[in-house]
């Protein structure tokens, strides 16, 4: 049951309206004064930008994906947050990519951690990326300036239609990549995400999911335009992945912490709930 994560469910009222195109909000930075040393080189070494047309061209390309949907991630930036770099197992994806394991990046958006697993030297044989909003897909495109190089195989796709072009990789995926992805559901829509997910990961112990999203010190519901946000902890992340066990058939070994990354650390999420972390995770298939 559901109910028996019982986290302790608070409930927090939205300042800010999600989904407006008004540049005033919180989560539109008018200025960006640097970007990381790996976004740079991925930038100017990957995409072969001039240096000195790299922050102009972010604000261009920002700008285009806000008049397709106002995320937050593309308000901030987060559209060049190469998070996948971070997780503990990054180089061990790469090796297993390079001896032909395959990878799925679901809700890919402009798909940055693809190039930058390419950049480093994995080959793009068998990664998929998919996202609800195609013109992200295409947005990818001009911001990295590879559409005739960029060899992975891309698709429009919903998570809970199981008619959808996902239905093609199911039980084919050894590496699964959700950034940012699950936190705008509520628990019940998590859940069942996951259980598509597990249905998309191949057979197998080792099959490896690994991502990011928002969560909170003590987990919780938060209100969004489209209902209920559930927000987790560590300890709710792993009683989540118990229930998808379950209700599936496996088992999961869940890595997982809480931090003050996505702009909490640096003061650029002042307009959210001041308790949201970065939950980070690797969930790991062991039967």
């Amino acid at each position: 049951m559901v109910a028996s994560i019982d986290p302790g469910v608070t409930v927090d009222t939205p300042k800010l309206e999600i989904g407006s195109r008004d540049k005033s909000v919180g989560w539109y930075m008018p200025t960006l004064e640097s970007i990381t040393d790996a976004q740079r080189d991925l930038l100017e070494n990957y995409s072969k930008i001039a240096p000195e047309r790299v922050i102009s061209h972010l604000f261009e390309i920002r700008d285009q994906g806000w008049e397709i949907w106002p995320h937050p991630c593309i308000g901030q930036f987060r559209f060049i947050d190469l998070s996948m770099m971070r997780t503990p197992s990054y180089q061990n994806i790469i090796s297993r990519l390079t001896s032909g394991s395959s990878i799925l990046d679901l809700g890919c958006c402009v798909a940055q951690d693809l190039r930058k697993l390419i950049h480093d030297g994995a080959p793009s044989t068998n990664m998929y990326g998919a996202d609800l909003h195609g013109k992200f897909i295409s947005l990818g495109y001009d911001l990295f300036l590879d559409k005739k190089t960029f060899g992975v195989k891309f698709m429009e796709a919903d998570v809970f239609d199981l008619d959808s072009p996902l239905k093609d990789l199911e039980g084919k995926m050894d590496i699964i990549h959700i950034g940012l992805f699950l936190h705008v559901f509520d628990l019940e829509g998590q859940i069942k995400a996951c259980e598509r997910i597990v249905r998309l990961a191949r057979p197998v112990n080792g099959t490896l999911i690994v991502g990011q999203q928002t969560g909170k010190p003590v987990a919780g519901n938060q209100p969004t335009r489209r209902g209920m946000a559930f927000k987790h902890n560590v300890e709710t992340f792993e009683s989540m992945w118990r229930v998808v066990g379950e209700k599936t058939g496996t088992h999961w070994e869940v890595r997982a912490r809480l931090d003050e990354g996505l702009g909490v650390a640096d003061k650029n999420r002042t307009w959210d709930d001041p308790s949201i972390r970065r939950l980070a995770f690797e969930v790991e298939r062991i039967g």
